[in-house]
């Protein structure tokens, strides 16, 4: 595995609060400089993909009042193309 994929869909009204957790909480908790870290939105969704030799088997869970639903976690691991 070399990246992990988590996404969260925010509790309706909340995806602002969902994003701002995400970006004090969430990424802050992945501590290895080495890892890639990257956060997208599309509407209450917030997703963040790791990239690296390492990356966390987990992504922190938020807090229950920010999310719809419990988070969705996939490991992936990269598929080099030949040239």
């Amino acid at each position: 595995m070399d990246t992990l994929m988590w996404e969260a869909k925010a509790a309706e009204g909340r995806g602002a609060e969902l994003l701002r957790w995400v970006l004090d909480e969430g990424v802050h908790a992945i501590t290895d400089p080495q890892l890639r870290t990257e956060v997208f939105i599309a509407g209450e969704r917030v997703v963040v993909i790791v990239n690296g030799d390492n990356p966390p088997r987990r992504f922190p869970d938020p807090p229950e009042e920010l999310i719809e639903r419990p988070p969705h976690a996939w490991p992936f691991t990269r598929v080099k193309l030949a040239p």
